[in-house]
This record gives C-alpha cells, sequence and structure tokens, in this order.
C-alpha cells in the first residue's frame, strides 16, 4: 500500500516550524537557479518545483531516467550518488522476478541572499543533531556509526549502497543518523482504516524510519565548474551542506537535500545559496490507486493527491501537507537559521 512509500518523504530531512520560515518570504518562479541574483530581495526566496522537460506537469513529478538523461547536472549531483541507475529488485508479489525499480523525482530549487561574507560561515557548526531539531523537533534524531549502517541486501536497500565510499565514511564533517518521524494529521486514521481493509497479514506502520549522513563540504571536496553548471552560477563555492537520506523503511527509494553557498558576483559581503531538494518516488506507489477510489472512505486517500498535496488529508506544514508546501517549509526554515547564525569562522 502506498503507505509504504510517499508519506515517509517527511523523514527526509525535516519539515519546519511556523516561527522560523516566517522570516524568509517565498516567491515562486519558472527556475529559481535561473533567477538572476541582481533580482534577488532581501528575506525572499525565489523557489521553483515544477518539473521541466519531459516531466508529468500535473503530476509534479519526472520518471528517473528521463531526469537523468534530460538534466545530468541535477543527476550528477542530486541523485544519491552520481552514477545511480534505477535499481533490479526481485518482487515477492512477482514470485522473486528480477525486475526494474522504476522511480519519479520530485525536484525543488532554492535560491536565496545571506547578508553574510562567505569567510564569516562556519558551515562545520551545522553538522549537529541541534541543527537537525531546530528544522523539524518532529523528527526524532540519534546518532549512529557506520558499523549500524543497515545491509542493502532489503528492497528497501537494494542500489543504494555507494560504490565510492561506505555510507557514514570517509568526510571529515559528518555525523550518521537514525530518524523517526510519527506521521500526522488525518493519515494515522487513514492508515488504521487500511490496515482494517487490508487482507495481508502485514500491516502498516503509522511511522517511518530512515537512516542518513549529514555532511559539511569544503570548496576543496566540491567540483567547482561542474557545480557551476548545477547553479547557474559562475563565482566560486565556498562550501555546501548534503544530506543524503539512503534506507528508508517505507515510500521512498532515497532522498537528498543540496545546498550550495557562492560568493555574490558584485557585493563581497554577501552569499549566495542555491538549495535543491530531491526526493525519489517509487513508481507502484503513484499506481496504487484504483482500491482507494472504490472505497468511499478512502476515496481522499489516493496516494499522487496526498503527495502533492490535493487531498482532504493534507494538513499542517510538514510532509502531511504534501510535497509542494513541504518543501518550501524546508527550505524557508534552514534559510532563516542560516541567516540568523551570526558565529564566526574558526
Amino acid at each position: 500500500m502506498w503507505f509504504r512509500h510517499p508519506v515517509a518523504l517527511a523523514a527526509l530531512i525535516g519539515s519546519l516550524s511556523a516561527a522560523s520560515a516566517q522570516s524568509f518570504h517565498i516567491d515562486d518562479v519558472v527556475s529559481a537557479r535561473d533567477t538572476a541574483v541582481a533580482n534577488l530581495k532581501p528575506a525572499t526566496i525565489a523557489f521553483s518545483d515544477k518539473p521541466a522537460d519531459g516531466g508529468d506537469v500535473s503530476l509534479g513529478l519526472i520518471r528517473f531516467d528521463d531526469w537523468a538523461t534530460k538534466h545530468p547536472s541535477e543527476k550528477k549531483f542530486l541523485a544519491l550518488y552520481p552514477s545511480y541507475v534505477e535499481p533490479t529488485v526481485g518482487k515477492v508479489e512477482n514470485g522473486g522476478k528480477p525486475e526494474v525499480e522504476k522511480l519519479y523525482i520530485y525536484v525543488a530549487q532554492a535560491r536565496f541572499l545571506l547578508d553574510r561574507a562567505p569567510g564569516a560561515i562556519d558551515l562545520s557548526q551545522y553538522v549537529t543533531l541541534d541543527f537537525l531539531a531546530r528544522i523539524d523537533p518532529a523528527i526524532k534524531h540519534k546518532l549512529i556509526s557506520a558499523s549500524d549502517v543497515l545491509p542493502f541486501t532489503d528492497e528497501a536497500g537494494i542500489g543504494n549502497q555507494n560504490p565510492g565510499r561506505p555510507w557514514c565514511t570517509g568526510r571529515p564533517t559528518l555525523i550518521c543518523l537514525q530518524s523517526i518521524y510519527a506521521l500526522e494529521g488525518k493519515i494515522p486514521l487513514g492508515i488504521m482504516l487500511v490496515n482494517k481493509l487490508r487482507e495481508s497479514p502485514k500491516k502498516i506502520a503509522d511511522h517511518i524510519d530512515f537512516q542518513s549522513e549529514f555532511s559539511a563540504l569544503k570548496a576543496a571536496d566540491l567540483d567547482q565548474g561542474a557545480l557551476a553548471q548545477l547553479t547557474k552560477l559562475d563565482t566560486p563555492v565556498e562550501g555546501a551542506l548534503e544530506q543524503d537520506i539512503f534506507h528508508v523503511n517505507q515510500i521512498m527509494k532515497f532522498g537528498k537535500f543540496f545546498a550550495v553557498f557562492q560568493d555574490h558576483p558584485t557585493d563581497p559581503g554577501k552569499t549566495v545559496v542555491t538549495a535543491f531538494m530531491a526526493l525519489a518516488i517509487k513508481a507502484n506507489v503513484l499506481d496504487e490507486k484504483r482500491g482507494y477510489e472504490t472505497v468511499p472512505v478512502l476515496r481522499n486517500l489516493v496516494p499522487a493527491d496526498v503527495l502533492m498535496g490535493r487531498s482532504s488529508f493534507n494538513s499542517g506544514s510538514s510532509i502531511s501537507a504534501g510535497l509542494p508546501r513541504y518543501a518550501r517549509n524546508e527550505i524557508a526554515t534552514v534559510a532563516g537559521i542560516l541567516e540568523r547564525s551570526a558565529a564566526p569562522a574558526k
């Protein structure tokens, strides 16, 4: 059922407190990274999440293979790792017959200014449990070690093992996380109803478990030329914050938050941040529609509608509100925290 896949996007990188979100205003644009820096307003985020070439505008998503072909710079940095492909998994319901696990990608992009010089921003100070808790207190995190990373042998993990390095290793400023998110609003009630109607003895959980790593990268760690193609801003990259969600018990295959910090083209006292959120949704989530439409009480639980915030089950400002609102709040909260931070670089 879809609860094993879409609502768990909640776990990705946090939802947001309303107080934090108020410091920055969202300005919806056609393409955030195409927004000229000169046109950015103070305390305003240029934001876009409508799929471009090859995307399904009505759904708000793009097929993974179309994304990889038509947006290679996004795929290089926003996939779980650069060489990522849709994995081949054995479907239990098909007698274990291997098949390619098809994915859809939701990509949100944002651009905003920080009223601080790049040299005054120490990104390592944000790689903490406290920072993540401030983004969303509803998601509970605990630190784990690389030895606690789940094996990539189940359907959720197949294809997600990083070939370049084991997750939670190989970066000097990094924390490894085990996180849990309790589903909110009307959705737990929907889960209870679905569990009563299901024939399968396996019940759908009312919470999301996920593992991720969160890290800060310095300029020397980054491909400056390739990042200029991603952000469409040709100024020095000073660093980046990155969270990779590599194991989720339901809803999605992987998730990533990636924020790039660059010099302002004309004002050395300001920093330009271009931030991205990419979530890989399993295609079979969007196919689970017929069973809901035939049960009156569940008609508003059609996965695609809940996912994109078009259901009466949507509520609040977190993932339960749907991806569009969730992404806006996520990025606005992060921007507010970054702007209010005044600690000098170490």
